[in-house]
């Protein structure tokens, strides 16, 4: 997996000095249980492109527990490392999108909520600048159990309460995305459509 030094700047000339693909990264970010790898499969497969699994998913089924104070820094950077690559790979495909299922800031944010760490957070919100769209997650979908991996509906409500107000506070804009699977990828595709450039500017797969 590349390396964050490693990804390929943007603007930085391909072969035969011709410019790489812009690859649009899309984060989708949200609290437990709202919808945000669904999204991601489902953008990824309408744009032709490649969607990001989450660190910490992987992390909690591969230990049997949730991560500790100091390893949130080592999840942060695995997920950068995993943008860069599937972006470095989509350009080589020409490709027009990576759906990102979720984003360093989350990590951050929720080094806050549990650990009272902030150390994160000024490095993973000048990441998050970077991204050319933020789709926001709404917590209308029904909460359901999933093991380790989710702490319940109260925390779910004041981990998103957390997410706005970080994202408002820092001119991180976003689009609220909520209603039923087909209204949520619906409006998803809309605000991707409405970038520049648009990747509808590319042909999407077949639906």
């Amino acid at each position: 997996m590349s390396s964050p030094d490693d990804a390929p700047e943007h603007g930085s000339k391909g072969a035969l000095g011709t410019d790489p693909p812009h690859v649009l990264r899309i984060a989708v970010v949200g609290a437990e249980c709202t919808g945000k790898t669904t999204l991601c499969r489902q953008i990824a497969q309408r744009h032709g492109g490649l969607w990001v699994p989450e660190a910490l998913r992987e992390f909690v089924d591969a230990q049997g527990r949730a991560p500790m104070v100091h390893e949130q820094p080592g999840l942060m950077a695995d997920q950068i490392a995993r943008e860069h690559a599937a972006q470095a790979e989509a350009q080589q495909r020409g490709g027009t999108l990576v759906a990102l299922d979720s984003a360093p800031l989350v990590t951050a944010l929720y080094s806050r909520l549990y650990f009272d760490d902030s150390a994160l957070l000024a490095a993973a919100t000048d990441h998050h600048r970077r991204y050319d769209l933020t789709l926001l997650a709404d917590t209308d979908l029904p909460w359901e159990p999933d093991g380790l991996q989710r702490d319940g509906p109260a925390m779910r409500i004041r981990f998103h309460a957390l997410l706005v107000d970080w994202l408002t506070r820092e001119s991180l804009g976003f689009i609220r995305i909520a209603g039923s699977d087909g209204a949520r990828l619906a409006a998803a595709l809309t605000a991707i459509d409405a970038l520049d450039p648009p990747a509808s500017h590319a042909r999407r797969a077949p639906r």
